[in-house]
């Protein structure tokens, strides 16, 4: 999969040009994701280690952000209390100044990994969310949208058992038919 995918276009600006004013349209995962942040490979031995690796991730794909800097903003809002939302699944997630707009990167694990979920299940998709510093309503909306999609045990199991080069789409699908719903 590409690296240097480039990313896509947000479809939250105003469309009146009034620099935010009017409604803005919910932000979709094809606006938070390219198929350079969908990985199959990570392994982790530890929470702090697959902080560590969504940073490099996030680097990787937007030179633009400092990876030590994604890391920390990672590790400090799980050390408010974990991000696994049950079932296997993570949405770790954080604010940084320098973005204009969120972004996300989602990661099927090789080995399931210890994130201090509630239900003692350990991480096997995680689905990290990078926000500017003035998002709030947004980010919420976003992650609880994120967590509903897979909330969904039977959209989890495709996520599990798909290739590699299908997470994309078959993330972009979810969102979009949740949308229409």
């Amino acid at each position: 999969m590409p690296r240097n995918s480039p990313p896509n276009q947000p479809s939250n600006a105003a469309a009146d040009g009034s620099g935010g004013s009017a409604p803005r349209e919910p932000i979709r995962v094809r606006d938070l994701l390219s198929p350079g942040r969908v990985r199959t490979d990570l392994s982790a031995s530890s929470k702090k280690s697959l902080l560590d690796q969504l940073a490099e991730e996030f680097h990787a794909d937007r030179p633009d952000l400092d990876e030590r800097e994604v890391f920390q903003t990672l590790l400090r809002r799980e050390q408010l209390g974990s991000t696994a939302v049950g079932h296997g699944v993570a949405l770790p997630h954080g604010r940084l100044s320098d973005l204009d707009r969120p972004i996300g990167a989602f990661s099927r694990l090789e080995q399931p990994t210890d994130f201090d979920a509630l239900d003692d299940q350990p991480v096997s998709l995680v689905f990290a969310l990078l926000v500017p510093n003035e998002e709030n309503d947004q980010h919420l909306q976003v992650l609880s949208r994120l967590a509903r999609m897979l909330d969904d045990s039977g959209f989890r199991d495709r996520l599990l058992e798909a290739s590699g080069n299908d997470l994309y789409d078959l993330l972009v699908g979810k969102d979009e038919e949740l949308a229409g719903s």
